[in-house]
């Protein structure tokens, strides 16, 4: 799974980004057996606390893709976000709208690795956490950042979103 071309291009974005973990070393990519959808199953999967998996949500702002990375203990607040952008129309994506976006499937969207740059936002309550788990562009697939790497390898801007 290591090998997938999502796969492969999330670890190259955060070698490119010279990305790093909490204790100072890089991103390295944890292989499930199956994939984990869901936050609750990747913190089971990993034994952390369900408020430190990264959800990567795609939503439709206006026709443009927006990547919220939200703590999987939150719901995003779609009026609240769409508010704070200003924008009309904040709507889930659709699975077609998402791999146009990111070249990933909805349950393993990264953080980074997409075909060009997405906004994103990135959950405020992450950052309560020393360790954080994003997906690594497939389900199966999923690494290990910190909340202050997290901003800045994906150019995010720290927000409120649930």
């Amino acid at each position: 799974m290591v090998s997938h071309p999502n796969v492969l291009a999330v670890q190259a974005a955060l070698e490119n980004a010279d990305a790093r973990t909490h204790d100072g070393g890089t991103p390295r990519m944890v292989v499930f057996d199956e994939g984990v959808h869901t936050a609750a199953a990747a913190a089971a999967a990993l034994g952390v606390e369900v408020g430190q998996i990264a959800n990567s949500l795609i939503f439709d702002a206006d026709g443009e893709p927006l990547l919220v990375l939200t703590s999987g203990a939150h719901r995003v607040d779609t009026r609240k976000v769409a508010a704070a952008l200003g924008v009309a129309k904040l709507g889930r994506a659709t699975p077609e709208f998402v791999r146009a976006h990111t070249g990933q499937a909805i349950g393993g969207v990264a953080p980074l690795g997409h075909p060009k740059p997405v906004r994103t936002l990135v959950d405020t309550a992450l950052a309560q956490y020393p360790e954080i788990w994003a997906a690594g562009g497939v389900p199966q697939v999923v690494f290990p950042i910190t909340y202050a790497e997290l901003l800045r390898v994906t150019g995010g801007t720290a927000t409120e979103v649930a």
